[in-house]
């Protein structure tokens, strides 16, 4: 993916990454409180990533979540809660508390554990940002660009539930399910037919919901995205 960004990818695209591009900050003041290396943004966050992992494979993130000071902060397999996880469905950041405003029930990217965890992702993901560098604006962390293409954090609960879709019961299996979101989201069919991955109609229906999303200005200025939440938390795209 990190190849096809950086060289492959077409002009003007709206890239929708399904991970978190940050970890929970406002709650309590930074990411890792107690750690003096914690970084004070996102984008210093995403390079202690990359400098701790830089000898895993594949883009892992095995030695973060494995070093003494990052430790104690994340929920892992085999009953490896940390002492600063926080409990329940751990930290959250204030884009996952819009979320939860708006009836969605996410996990603190701290959470490496369960069919929800999105933090192993984040982690991974954090290491390819770091590495795309500038090449591609990363909103809210880099101003939107006049033109060219943007990378976004998407939530692709949201997507469906534009689609007409109930937040628990957001997952479409068949093509049938994904041309009935389609059609409530004024799309042309998929043209599909038979049983589909969630992965794969998650993958449709929120490509789709980006393109018409992308035109309403308000889903780029939630009333909760401070310029310090921007720079430290990051956004999910569509969270109001």
């Amino acid at each position: 993916m990190l190849d096809w960004l950086s060289e492959a990818l077409p002009d003007d695209t709206l890239v929708g990454l399904d991970l978190g591009t940050s970890l929970p900050f406002a709650d309590r003041g930074a990411f890792f409180p107690g750690w003096t290396r914690s970084p004070a943004d996102a984008k210093t966050l995403w390079a202690l990533v990359e400098g701790i992992c830089a000898e895993n494979p594949h883009l892992a993130a095995t030695s973060f979540v494995d070093h003494p000071d990052a430790a104690p902060h994340f929920r892992r397999h085999g009953g490896r809660e940390g002492a600063l996880f926080g409990g329940g469905r751990g930290r959250l950041r204030e884009t996952e508390l819009a979320q939860e405003r708006m009836g969605c029930r996410p996990c603190s990217n701290f959470n490496l554990v369960g069919a929800a965890q999105v933090g192993k992702s984040s982690l991974t993901g954090m290491r390819v940002l770091h590495r795309l560098g500038a090449r591609i604006p990363v909103w809210p962390f880099d101003p939107l660009p006049e033109r060219g293409s943007v990378i976004v954090e998407i939530y692709t609960t949201l997507a469906a539930m534009a689609a007409g879709r109930r937040a628990g019961r957001s997952k479409m299996r068949d093509a049938a399910e994904l041309d009935a979101g389609l059609g409530q989201l004024g799309c042309p069919l998929s043209g599909l037919d038979g049983p589909l991955s969630d992965h794969q109609a998650d993958a449709l229906l929120t490509a789709a919901w980006l393109r018409i999303a992308a035109r309403e200005p308000e889903l780029w200025q939630p009333v909760a995205l401070t310029r310090q939440v921007a720079a430290t938390e990051g956004w999910t795209f569509g969270a109001v």
